[in-house]
């Protein structure tokens, strides 16, 4: 059963359970170099980098003003630094938190979205954390993660 929310006076359906925006993903080409930009932003290293081996990427969260970004450095093997090649430095997905990730994930497939990549560990964001990439032709890429 789909719940639907109204929202600016439109009906919108959404997955089984309530979703979170946990962060927006931003590709960058030098993760380090990227850091010290975004401070001067005033944004404060939540995590530092780690290497994530299921992304091929160094990943770090920064924060600033109840805003969580994460900063994904991917090697030329990961599987989204063709969009770092085509487009530079740019967000490129919304991460939401869902409290049970196989539902929502279904929620969303029966929406039209597709699998980008399969559930798999998170280790930059948490131990026991999981997530899966969703695509959209409307809405693009997304990240469900669940905690």
């Amino acid at each position: 059963m789909n719940r639907r929310v109204a929202v600016l006076g439109f009906q919108v359906r959404r997955p089984g359970s309530v979703m979170r925006i946990h962060h927006i993903g931003y590709l960058v080409r030098k993760i380090d170099k990227a850091i010290v930009k975004f401070k001067e932003l005033g944004y404060s290293v939540e995590k530092e980098p780690v290497y994530d081996e299921y992304r091929q990427s160094d990943i770090a969260f920064l924060t600033k003003d109840g805003y969580r970004i994460e900063l994904v450095s991917p090697e030329k093997t990961s599987e989204v630094y063709p969009l770092l090649k085509k487009f530079g430095a740019s967000p490129y997905h919304i991460c939401y938190e869902t409290d049970d990730i196989d539902k929502d994930t279904a929620g969303l497939k029966d929406q039209g979205y597709m699998i980008f990549t399969e559930k798999q560990p998170a280790p930059a964001i948490g131990e026991e954390a999981e997530v899966v990439f969703l695509f959209h032709s409307q809405a693009g890429m997304i990240e469900l993660v669940e905690i």
